[in-house]
């Protein structure tokens, strides 16, 4: 393989914001919940490449034959590898296609084909684009994508911030993240976050119900979040995370009072894989590390904390939460699913047609 830009490329990243940026020049489009993919390709070689440089071609061999159909000889394109049902974007079946048993990939690979929504080229037969303003890559990609092939989409793009707030409220609940703003005039800045993002945001009560240590062994990495469900089992939700190192120290304290006796009546205490007898519990495999030490540490069931969301995915957390607050005054059995507003699938059959088929 041989190209003006070569792998790996690491992608050009956004910073969160809390409303719809409306400065000139911006361009608007869907924030995809999938597997951020840069393709590359030169003539027969296609190589996937992931945000965090690990190869994604074998995990959908689906892709490499289809996307040789949909772009031109020679490119480097910028995009997201998704899967769509009816109900939505299904990120639980993308991350079941990280498996190290390549029959039990090409099976998925059939039952579950993936899609690939194309929002940037990088290069084009032996010319680095990256130094291009966007809207010229985006004009580019127009001309040379062939998105009339099934299961291969050109991503919506609008220069109105109205359309984007609307994207962003209607399709919510379809598993889309949110809305993408870009400058006009960026080129492509490699692992800089120099675009925008608006995510949905809300708060939930939930109980806490362990913990693990930070990467570092100087103080708690993530708190694990559960709520009841009507049955009074308690499901894991996901991680509240991303505390300061001060904050990662002072957890220490704060949690040791509950560790005491805490695996003794705990609801996780039999948990054998992350889902066992319908219950979601910690302690499964990363799929996208198998070194990563995923071993948690029991809390006795009488803390609960407000964090802060973006949106549900398959009844859990899509992404780590964010710490808002303890809350003293609220019971653990309190923390129910009821509380947890979701957002009902937004019809896609205007962007997919394999929704159609």
């Amino acid at each position: 393989m041989d190209l003006p830009v070569m792998p790996p490329v690491k992608p050009m990243l956004a910073k969160a914001v809390h409303e719809m940026p409306r400065e000139p020049g911006l361009h608007y489009e869907p924030k995809w919940d999938g597997f951020r993919c840069v393709v590359f390709r030169d003539g027969d070689e296609v190589e996937l490449g992931s945000r965090n440089d690990r190869p994604l071609t074998r995990y959908f061999p689906e892709l490499v034959d289809l996307l040789k159909a949909a772009l031109p000889d020679r490119c480097v394109v910028d995009g997201e590898i998704v899967i769509v049902t009816s109900g939505g974007l299904d990120f639980d079946s993308l991350q079941l296609r990280l498996h190290p048993a390549a029959s039990r990939v090409r099976k998925l690979a059939a039952e579950t084909p993936a899609s690939f929504v194309a929002f940037d080229v990088l290069a084009l037969d032996h010319a680095d684009l990256t130094g291009e303003p966007f809207q010229r890559r985006r004009h580019v990609l127009e001309g040379v994508l062939d998105d009339s092939l099934a299961r291969v989409h050109l991503t919506p793009m609008t220069q109105h911030p109205d359309v984007a707030q609307d994207w962003f409220t209607r399709f919510e609940g379809a598993g889309f993240d949110g809305v993408m703003a870009k400058p006009g005039d960026l080129p492509y800045e490699q692992d800089k976050r120099v675009m925008w993002k608006v995510k949905h945001e809300r708060t939930a009560d939930c109980v806490v119900a362990g913990f693990r240590w930070h990467k570092d062994g100087n103080g708690i990495g993530s708190l694990l979040l559960g709520l009841y469900e009507g049955d009074g089992r308690l499901q894991h939700m996901g991680v509240a995370s991303s505390f300061t190192a001060a904050r990662r120290r002072e957890l220490v304290d704060e949690l040791a009072p509950l560790r005491e006796g805490a695996m003794e009546q705990h609801p996780w205490r039999e948990w054998a894989s992350f889902e066992s007898d319908g219950r979601r519990v910690p302690g499964a495999q990363s799929r996208w590390n198998a070194g990563k030490d995923l071993s948690w540490e029991p809390l006795r069931i009488e803390l609960v904390a407000e964090v802060r969301y973006d949106h549900l995915q398959a009844g859990r957390f899509r992404h780590a939460t964010r710490l808002v607050r303890f809350r003293p005054d609220r019971t653990p059995d309190s923390c129910r699913y009821d509380q947890l507003e979701e957002v009902p699938p937004a019809e896609l059959t205007a962007l997919f047609s394999e929704v159609r088929a």
